[in-house]
């Protein structure tokens, strides 16, 4: 079976440009205004050899009870469920925010791979603005810039690299079927 890697974070990080610039596609609408991604949203995509599918979510704001955010988050926790691995996006030019703490507690006791993605980080791979990511106690911040494809390919080896690849399976002759004679 194939990986499946979910991409989360708050709103506006850039995680449907991410899953654009991942599937190669523009599926994923984006926009700078927050709450355009609601649902969760699939597609396939491919390191090298291997096939994967991607999932895209809305803004994460777990704490959030009611109305349309709420159900949002229950789409969000859905697609962690199902995911082998998660994709946690955060905002290097914005900081880090209290959303980002909620999300990174969250995500802790989710049972997941999870990596920190550091997204907006175009020019900043050794930028002290990445450390203060640290205090999310997620791991090591991977510095990528969605918009231009900077560090997609390391975030994505990463991401894949506890899962084995696929074997390619071969059909094992019917025994009952007749030989035939050229």
């Amino acid at each position: 079976m194939k990986p499946v890697i979910a991409l989360v974070g708050r709103p506006n990080v850039g995680k449907s440009t991410l899953f654009n610039r991942i599937t190669k596609s523009r599926d994923a609408i984006v926009a700078d205004f927050s709450g355009l991604t609601r649902d969760r949203h699939y597609g396939d995509a491919r390191l090298g050899p291997r096939d994967f599918i991607v999932v895209d979510t809305g803004g994460f704001e777990p704490d959030k009870p009611t109305g349309v955010v709420a159900e949002m988050a229950k789409q969000t926790r859905q697609a962690v469920a199902e995911a082998d691995a998660v994709i946690f996006v955060v905002d290097v030019r914005g900081g880090l925010s209290a959303q980002d703490h909620d999300i990174a507690r969250y995500l802790r006791t989710a049972q997941k791979k999870v990596l920190l993605c550091a997204n907006k980080a175009e020019g900043m791979a050794e930028s002290p603005l990445l450390g203060e990511f640290f205090e999310l106690g997620i791991g090591a911040p991977h510095p990528v810039s969605a918009a231009h494809g900077q560090g997609i390919r390391s975030l994505l080896e990463a991401a894949l690299e506890d899962f084995p690849e696929e074997e390619e399976t071969v059909e094992a002759p019917d025994a009952n079927a007749p030989i035939r004679l050229a």
